[in-house]
C-alpha cells in the first residue's frame, strides 16, 4: 500500500517592503492658506504687502513641478499686455508732456515693484486655474471670505480704538533712511486708521490691515460676494449663523470710512447680484435680497449713520483733483507715448492751476498727486498706455463674458468680483491686493474650462 504524499502548501511570495509615504508638512493649497490665514499677523510684522510677493514664488515653485502648465482661456489679451507692460521699461527716462524731467534709479524701482505686482497675479491666477484637484474651489471660496471678516473686524477696530498704532519689527529692521519716508513707512507701520477733516471735524477712516483707506474699501468691496457664497449658503454650517452679525458690524466701518467708492461698489453689487437671480429664476434669493436691502435701508436711514454718509455725499473735496489727474494722464498720454505709455507714473509740474503752484505746509492738496495715480484706469493709460489700456480691459471683458449667463452661483459671485473690480479702476489704485483677488477669481471661473475629466463640485450652494 502506497503511502500517501504530503504536499506542502503554497506560500505566495511576499511583496517588498515599501516605504511609508512621505507626509508633507504643509497641505495642499498652503501658500493661500498662510497668506490669508495668517493675514493679522503679516500686518503686525510689517509685511502684508510682502507677503502677496513671497506666496506668489511659492505658488510659481509649485506650478513648475506640477508639470504641464494650462492657461485660461481668453487670457491672450492679458500676456500681450504683459509684454506691452515691459516694453514700457524703454521709456522710463523719458520725459512726458508737462511733468518733471529725471528720475533715475528712482524710476526703475518704481517699474520693478508694480511689474511685480503684475506677475504676481497673474500667478495666482494660473495656480488657482491649475490646482483643482488638491485644492477645492470651496477652499478658495472660504478663504476669500475670511478676509472679508478679517477687513470687517479691523474696521470695527478702528472705529473702537481709532489711534491704535506701533512699531512693525520691519520697522526694526529696515534702514532709518528708507523706513523714514512717508511711501515706505505707510506700508511697514501697523495702524488701524488715517484722519481726514474735510467734512469739518477731524474724522477716522479704517485703513487696516491695508496700508490706505481706499485700499480697505477697495478689498471689502471684491471679499463680500465671496463671503456671501461661502457664509450665507446652506452648507456653510456654523458659518451660516454668524454671517448676519458680520454683516451688521461690517456697516459700522464702511459708513464711517467715508469711501464713496465703496458704496457705490455695493450698490452696484446688490444690483448686479439681483438681476442674475431674477434672470436664473431663483426667485426665493432674489426676495431674501429685497428684503435684506428694505429692512437694513429702513432701520440706516434712522440711524445717526445716515446723516454722516449724507454729510459725505455734499463734501465732494477730492473730485476737482481726481478729474484735474484724469485729464492731465489722458492728455500727456495722447501727445506724448499713446501706444505703449511711459512705464512709470510721472511728477507734474507745478499744479493744476499753475506751474508754479504747489504743496504748501498750510495745503498738502494744493499740489497734484503723481500723474498715474487716483485710479487704476489712469495707471494704465500713462504707464502703458491706450495699447496697454485696451488689453488689459479686452481682458475681463472676456472673462466677465464667458460667465454672465451662468447659473452656477459661483459664476454669479465672481462676474460680480469683476465688475466691481473694473468700476474700482476708475477710482482706487488697485494694483496690489484687489487685483490679486480679481484674478483669483478668474482662476475660480477657469476651472471648469480646464477640467480633463468630469468637473469636481464646487463644495458651494446659493
Amino acid at each position: 500500500m502506497a503511502t500517501p504524499t504530503t504536499v506542502a502548501p503554497v506560500v505566495p511570495p511576499r511583496a517588498p517592503a515599501t516605504a511609508a509615504p512621505h507626509r508633507r508638512l504643509l497641505g495642499p493649497g498652503w501658500p493661500l492658506s498662510v497668506l490669508y490665514l495668517g493675514f493679522p499677523l503679516w500686518w503686525a510684522l510689517g509685511l502684508a504687502q510682502v507677503i502677496f510677493f513671497v506666496m506668489a514664488v511659492a505658488m510659481a515653485v509649485i506650478l513648475r513641478r506640477q508639470g504641464p502648465l494650462r492657461v485660461p482661456r481668453g487670457s491672450t489679451p492679458w500676456f500681450l499686455f504683459l509684454v506691452w507692460m515691459f516694453a514700457g521699461a524703454l521709456l522710463l527716462h523719458a520725459t512726458a508732456p508737462g511733468t518733471v524731467p529725471g528720475g533715475g534709479l528712482s524710476r526703475v524701482a518704481n517699474f520693478a515693484v508694480w511689474a511685480g505686482w503684475y506677475l504676481a497675479i497673474t500667478v495666482v491666477m494660473l495656480y488657482v486655474a491649475n490646482t483643482a484637484a488638491q485644492v477645492s474651489t470651496q477652499r478658495v471660496v472660504r478663504l476669500l471670505a475670511w478676509m472679508f471678516v478679517v477687513t470687517s473686524g479691523f474696521g470695527v477696530l478702528a472705529v473702537i480704538a481709532p489711534t491704535l498704532e506701533f512699531p512693525s519689527p520691519m520697522e526694526l529692521v529696515l534702514p532709518h533712511s528708507l523706513v523714514s519716508t512717508n511711501f515706505v513707512r505707510t506700508l511697514i507701520h501697523p495702524s488701524l486708521s488715517s484722519t481726514s477733516d474735510f467734512l469739518g471735524y477731524v474724522q477716522p477712516r479704517p485703513t487696516a490691515p491695508f496700508p490706505y483707506s481706499n485700499a480697505w474699501g477697495n478689498n471689502l468691496a471684491l471679499y463680500l460676494p465671496f463671503f456671501v457664497l461661502g457664509w450665507c449658503g446652506r452648507d456653510a454650517g456654523w458659518r451660516r449663523r454668524a454671517a448676519p452679525f458680520v454683516l451688521l458690524a461690517s456697516v459700522f466701518p464702511i459708513i464711517f470710512s467715508l469711501n464713496r467708492g465703496l458704496w457705490i461698489s455695493l450698490a452696484l453689487a446688490a444690483g448686479y447680484a439681483a438681476v442674475r437671480l431674477a434672470v436664473n429664476g431663483r426667485a426665493r434669493g432674489l426676495q431674501v435680497l429685497v428684503a435684506v436691502l428694505v429692512v437694513g435701508g429702513l432701520a440706516f436711514v434712522a440711524s445717526p449713520l445716515y446723516d454722516t454718509l449724507v454729510l459725505r455725499v455734499e463734501t465732494p473735496h477730492s473730485n476737482d483733483r481726481r478729474a484735474g489727474t484724469a485729464e492731465t494722464v489722458v492728455v500727456t498720454a495722447a501727445h506724448g507715448s499713446p501706444l505703449v505709455g511711459y512705464g512709470t507714473t510721472r511728477t507734474m509740474q507745478g499744479s493744476f492751476s499753475s506751474l508754479a503752484g504747489g504743496e504748501t505746509s498750510s495745503c498738502h492738496q494744493c499740489a497734484a498727486p503723481p500723474l498715474g495715480t487716483q485710479g487704476f484706469m489712469w495707471r494704465l493709460v500713462l504707464t502703458t498706455g491706450f495699447g496697454g489700456t485696451v488689453l488689459c480691459l479686452s481682458f475681463f471683458a472676456i472673462q466677465f463674458w464667458r460667465r454672465a449667463r451662468g447659473p452656477d452661483p459661483l459664476d454669479v459671485t465672481t462676474c460680480t468680483v469683476l465688475l466691481v473690480a473694473v468700476l474700482c479702476f476708475f477710482v482706487y489704485d488697485s494694483l496690489g491686493s484687489a487685483l490679486f483677488t480679481a484674478f483669483a477669481a478668474i482662476g475660480l471661473m477657469a476651472r471648469r474650462d480646464l477640467a480633463t475629466r468630469r468637473p469636481a463640485p464646487t463644495g458651494v450652494t446659493a
